[in-house]
């Protein structure tokens, strides 16, 4: 049998940061999905989208991790995902592994886990990304409402192509969501103006021209996006991989060739 051919820009080599329960529980579902179940800290899964076959090499670090160690983990990735807990405040160390990412200008995403957690606070989450330098939150998907009234995650991009279907399926809902997908598509287009004239309606704009521009974005360290985890037994991890292989850089993206096939 020959060698599957890789080819570097389909390549995301991926730091996952943050507290040892969340980066344990997110690494395991990753490892479940790539078919090697085990408790090592790294694994590859094969992933497609957009009909384009990406390798998603992940290494997962805890916030115990030697300093040392997680600045050499987060600078010779191409991208970092950080995982945050709804229910507990960030760590100083989660805030230092944050930081140590925009001093190398990694790109970052970040995922909210414990929404339905009584004591879950997501806007809280989303101002401490704020509150570190270097990047915008760009809030991708939202919580329907909050404990005991949790329903689950509202994706916000696909939304517009199924307007009428989406506004009757979410009811009261619908408001909350068109404000926030207002608030993601002016700071994208704040942040990447192609035509400072130009104020486009949110639901005028093409979902292919938004992505582009948040890939754009998060390459380039001026954003990141954020989404949430449904429930702590979900174990659809889709959305996540789709996330990495649509907006985190390739070894290309970043000028790290050397590090394409030994991350």
């Amino acid at each position: 049998m020959g060698t599957k051919a890789i080819y570097p820009q389909t390549i995301r080599n991926v730091t996952i940061i943050g507290d040892p329960d969340e980066t344990t529980r997110v690494a395991r579902l990753i490892r479940r999905r790539s078919g090697q179940p085990g408790s090592g800290t790294r694994t590859t899964v094969d992933w497609t989208t957009g009909r384009v076959e990406h390798a998603i090499r992940i290494t997962a670090l805890t916030s115990h991790a030697p300093i040392a160690d997680l600045e050499r983990s987060i600078r010779v990735a191409d991208g970092v995902i950080a995982v945050m807990n709804a229910a507990a405040n960030p760590t100083p160390h989660l805030e230092t592994m944050f930081r140590v990412a925009d001093d190398y200008q990694v790109a970052r995403l970040c995922l909210i886990n414990g929404l339905a957690h009584p004591a879950a606070d997501f806007d809280r989450c989303v101002r401490a990304i704020a509150d570190t330098r270097g990047a915008v939150p760009l809030t991708l998907q939202i919580p329907l409402g909050a404990h005991p009234t949790f329903e689950g995650v509202l994706d916000l991009l696909p939304l517009w192509a199924l307007e009428p279907l989406a506004a009757e399926l979410y009811g009261s809902q619908w408001e909350l969501a068109q404000r926030w997908y207002a608030n993601l598509v002016k700071t994208v287009m704040e942040q990447a103006p192609s035509d400072p004239n130009a104020s486009p309606a949110p639901c005028d704009i093409p979902l292919d021209q938004l992505n582009h521009r948040i890939r754009y974005l998060t390459r380039i360290g001026d954003v990141v996006p954020v989404l949430c985890c449904a429930t702590p037994t979900s174990d659809d991890i889709a959305t996540l991989l789709d996330t990495i292989a649509r907006y985190l850089p390739s070894p290309m993206d970043v000028c790290q060739p050397e590090h394409a096939l030994d991350y």
